[in-house]
């Protein structure tokens, strides 16, 4: 820097400073849990999408903080009137971050990535009935369906149906090229990823330069950060019991909503003894969920009894068929050959709810005779012999996607529940536009599961974000994982 270019610096930086006019346009938000890698179609990590989700990557169609979907890189569509051939028109001008334009050949190749026979996407089963997808001419794909199917917009908004380019497609975990608002600029294993603002976006320049993902896994250490203010925002703080402080502090804002994260005791259905039904109801009867809220969430969370949101319209509250009840789960127990119990394993990832609720489930299923040994899991492995091992035989998981009843009717996931008049619902339910019918289909398709007792159903997980008073556009509710950067802008 030659001396003029200096003074002048510093002159500005002095009249900044004397005028109180410092003008930040940088964030650091704190997230508990480092993604695995960084490409959401190939992972089922939450963390994933709170990174990349619209700042990176894009999708033909997005959520919005309301929950609502709406046009993406496809500015506008055509449905045929059998429903079954959905014709996109994708935006001009777009282009990823490598500078290559964004075209049709793309999104038929990311589409037909995910539905492909090795596709490793965690949510394969959302591109199941897509028969072919044709690039018309540069700016049109077409999507034909084997039958019409009623959630392929609201499935194509996904963080896993994000479209990416062949050119990078080798680095993608580690070195994510997007259509999106923000560049992937940095990441320091164990401690931060940085973006940075894409001067060459398609759409409006959002008002934040650059952002940092601080990686804070311990509750103590996310309260220490978030009093020092080395960070700006926790967009879901791991210690709940600190929010009235942060409340009562004016240095800092308090955004309390919902998510669609059910949050449940899973379970391997086809290995012993949970493969016996009496055993599962044994388990949802020995379970206080109330207490778990108290005890792990600090009274935050609704109980649920289903895997279903309490907010959506077609939720039903079927919390009455898994009561607290220990003498009936005792008795169902020695129903089932199990007077004196048995032991099990409870595997828990870092997550705040899971290793705070697993020690209460774990007293809880004692006190009926299940013995279940925890063992603590970093999400890596969590996702190795869980998720994907089904080396397990209960775990705590809060599923965070949006209305992903549809889980339940694929046999080879990993709590295995194999149920035929399931899949037939989930069938009629893809098949059916009319919203009274769907409506009556989820709530069918609740009941079912309830009554099967698939898993431990205990509460849907609170948004419970922290900020800085002056951090504007942060979502109140978490209709998907996401932390929408764009949305993000400080109060002058």
């Amino acid at each position: 820097m030659g001396f003029r270019s200096f003074v002048f610096a510093a002159s500005s930086a002095l009249a900044l400073l004397a005028g109180g006019a410092w003008a930040k346009d940088s964030v650091t938000i704190g997230l508990q849990l480092e993604p695995p890698h960084l490409d959401p179609t190939s992972a089922a990590a939450q963390a994933i999408d709170s990174v990349v989700y619209s700042n990176v990557f894009e999708g033909l169609t997005r959520f919005m903080g309301d929950g609502s979907v709406v046009p993406g890189l496809a500015e506008s569509w055509e449905i045929s009137e059998d429903g079954t051939v959905y014709t996109f028109k994708l935006r001009e001008g777009v282009s990823f971050h490598d500078g290559s334009a964004l075209d049709a050949a793309d999104v038929k190749f990311s589409l037909d990535r995910a539905r492909a026979e090795d596709s490793t996407n965690a949510q394969k089963a959302l591109f199941e009935g897509i028969s072919s997808v044709e690039a018309l001419d540069p700016q049109t794909v077409q999507v034909t369906l084997e039958e019409p199917n009623g959630s392929l917009l609201f499935n194509l908004a996904w963080g896993d149906a994000v479209i990416v380019a062949p050119e990078s497609i080798d680095g993608i975990k580690t070195n994510p090229v997007g259509t999106g608002a923000y560049t992937f600029q940095e990441w320091v294993q164990g401690d931060r990823i940085t973006l940075a603002r894409n001067p060459d976006y398609w759409g409006d320049q959002p008002a934040l330069a650059s952002a940092t993902f601080k990686f804070i896994s311990d509750p103590t250490a996310a309260f220490a950060a978030m009093m020092a203010e080395d960070i700006d925002a926790f967009d879901n703080f791991p210690a709940p019991e600190n929010l009235p402080q942060f409340d009562a502090d004016p240095r800092f804002q308090v955004l309390v909503g919902s998510t669609e994260g059910e949050t449940i005791l899973s379970t391997n259905n086809k290995q012993p003894p949970f493969d016996d039904i009496r055993v599962r109801q044994a388990m949802a009867h020995a379970i206080d969920r109330q207490a778990i809220i108290d005890g792990a969430m600090f009274g935050y969370g609704t109980p649920i009894g289903t895997h279903f949101a309490p907010h959506h319209p077609a939720y039903k509250d079927l919390t009455g068929m898994s009561s607290y009840d220990p003498e009936q789960a005792k008795a169902l127990l020695a129903e089932a050959g199990f007077p004196d119990g048995f032991e099990t394993t409870l595997h828990l990832p870092p997550t705040s709810y899971s290793r705070r609720g697993g020690e209460i489930v774990a007293a809880q299923l004692a006190a009926v005779g299940i013995k279940a040994e925890i063992i603590n899991v970093e999400w890596a492995q969590w996702l190795e012999s869980v998720f994907r091992g089904k080396s397990f035989g209960l775990t705590i998981i809060s599923h965070t996607e949006p209305m992903d009843i549809g889980i339940y009717a694929r046999p080879d996931y990993y709590f295995q529940y194999d149920s035929k008049p399931f899949q037939e619902l989930m069938t009629k339910l893809n098949t059916s536009t009319d919203p009274d019918t769907r409506t009556a289909i989820l709530q069918e398709a609740q009941e079912v599961i309830a009554a099967d007792y698939v898993n431990g159903y205990l509460f849907q997980l609170a948004k419970l974000g922290v900020a800085k008073s002056g951090l504007q556009g942060l979502w109140e509710n978490a209709p998907t994982a996401a932390i929408d950067l764009s949305a993000l802008s400080w109060a002058e």
